[in-house]
């Protein structure tokens, strides 16, 4: 039984849910701790036959009982997506080996000289509690040495010579030192809880996903079923008139936020996934209290479903595993960082490798929802690969492709060119966005006068808008639409096409 000061603690921490001490402590005794897997025997390690300080157990035991009682997270993923990474109890609910953390420990204290324990834990993310029965064994292996003492039963630890030479050799290997990795399979676990067929987007999911475009009832009828599918879908037709902007919007569709690892790890290697280029980090708010009651595993980051883009720019090299030589850290490719997200191929057909190379190369995972990586070590391994894969091109798609290609996207959507009614709707939309005064009189002599045989395209209002602005504001005048500013627009736009 807890003693008096013990009692004290635990009522002020269980003031919230109106729990007393001596039923939080008979709820300890009676329920186990949450694990992410059924209990197993604990591997021996350097710290298993040293004895637990009475003040470890008040904390591992006042951890269970925060779990039971955390209230639930206002900022929480919506209910389509229930996965949520939870802080691993032990190393072995990690997923990685004592090993792996004792490199990433050893190397941060090679780069920083002097930190305490809890410094080294923020760094690689993971529980103090972890990290302190490492880092007791490096002291007891003579790898490290006390420096001072620190705050909260912490201390300031400094390399020996001899855990110098370790460290240096772990940088030779990898120089990597960030967050702990995930584990492959764990990843794999949560691609299959957050993916994008187990989301079904209604007309009003589209809608708010396609607010700030102006599409016709017919291609929104179309969009509709090849985006709730989750699958590839082709869109052509001519230049400018929004393919790739609607492509960049389909994501909006499924949902904000998933959460991803910053790093993996699978079969001896460290594939860094979490790329600030192509994800936008969206932190979860601190909570009200002290202590923060939602035990996230920090290894994992909160991401907008990503949109990847890749246009003519596009090589085999970026579809597969790449290695820095000089830092020895690997980089995860395209289709994984874009997984329960969508992955736009934009200009297809134009890419620096051949059509042929990414057919042969896609051809199985876009059937079977998953891929095949080679590892820089020479083990291949198989990863998911679930993304909505939407190829953007001015190209007819049997020009490109063949119909074993063609079969495996569903849905082929011709992007039409506007009416003259929907010309016009654009000008009336765009207008106010620019900042230029609108007149109907003088879309329509900007109609009859250049249009005669001249195809609409959705992208020329803005452009021809952002020539009037560009023009009045050189001009010191007001920015309106008028005869003579669309003349001077047309014959700016139009000189060579």
């Amino acid at each position: 039984m807890p003693d008096a000061s013990t009692d004290s603690l635990l009522a002020s921490l269980l003031n919230k849910s109106g729990a007393t001490g001596a039923d939080a402590w008979a709820a300890v005794a009676a329920t186990p701790p949450k694990t992410a897997s059924p209990p197993k025997p604990a591997p021996p390690s350097k710290a298993a036959n040293r004895e637990t300080e009475p003040d470890k157990q008040l904390e591992e035991l006042l951890g269970r009982v925060k779990r039971m009682v955390a209230p639930v997270s206002n900022d929480a993923p919506a209910a389509a997506s229930d996965f949520m990474p939870t802080e691993p109890g032990s190393l072995r609910e990690s997923g990685i080996s004592e090993g792996l953390v004792e490199s990433l420990v050893m190397k941060f204290f090679l780069a920083n000289g002097t930190a305490c324990g809890r410094d080294a834990a923020a760094q690689v993310r993971l529980p103090f509690k972890i990290i302190d029965d490492i880092l007791r064994g490096l002291k007891n292996d003579q790898l490290v040495v006390y420096r001072d003492t620190a705050p909260m039963n912490d201390y300031q630890y400094q390399l020996t010579d001899l855990g110098r030479e370790r460290a240096r050799r772990y940088a030779d290997q990898c120089t990597y030192f960030g967050a702990a990795p995930v584990a492959l399979e764990h990843y794999v676990s949560s691609v299959r809880a957050q993916s994008l067929t187990r989301q079904r987007p209604t007309k009003q999911d589209l809608e708010r996903a396609f607010a700030d475009l102006l599409l016709s009832p017919r291609m929104f009828a179309r969009l509709g079923p090849a985006v709730n599918s989750g699958r590839g879908m082709f869109l052509y037709g001519a230049p400018g008139n929004g393919k790739s902007s609607i492509a960049e919007r389909i994501t909006r569709a499924f949902g904000s936020h998933i959460w991803i690892p910053r790093a993996l790890w699978v079969e001896g290697e460290i594939l860094r996934l979490f790329d600030p280029s192509n994800h936008e980090e969206v932190p979860l708010e601190k909570g009200d209290g002290l202590i923060d009651n939602r035990q996230l595993d920090k290894r994992w980051v909160r991401i907008k479903r990503p949109t990847i883009i890749a246009g003519g720019e596009l090589t085999m090299a970026s579809l597969e595993v790449t290695l820095n030589e000089s830092t020895k850290i690997c980089e995860s490719p395209l289709q994984l960082k874009s997984n329960c997200g969508t992955l736009v191929i934009d200009d297809f057909g134009r890419q620096r490798m051949t059509t042929d190379e990414l057919l042969n190369r896609w051809i199985v995972p876009l059937e079977k929802r998953y891929d095949y990586l080679n590892l820089p070590n020479g083990k291949k391994i198989e990863v998911p690969f679930d993304q909505l894969v939407v190829f953007s091109t001015n190209l007819e798609p049997k020009d490109l492709v063949d119909d074993a290609f063609l079969r495996r996207i569903p849905y082929k959507i011709d992007v039409l060119d506007p009416t003259a009614d929907e010309f016009r709707q654009l000008f009336r939309v765009i207008a106010p966005k620019v900042g230029v005064t609108h007149c109907e009189e003088a879309v329509n002599y900007l109609i009859a006068t250049h249009y005669v045989g001249r195809p609409f395209r959705c992208c020329h209002p803005r452009d021809l808008l952002l020539q009037i602005k560009n023009l009045c504001d050189f001009q010191g005048q007001p920015p309106v639409m008028s005869r003579e500013n669309f003349d001077f627009a047309v014959e700016n736009y139009f000189a060579v096409m």
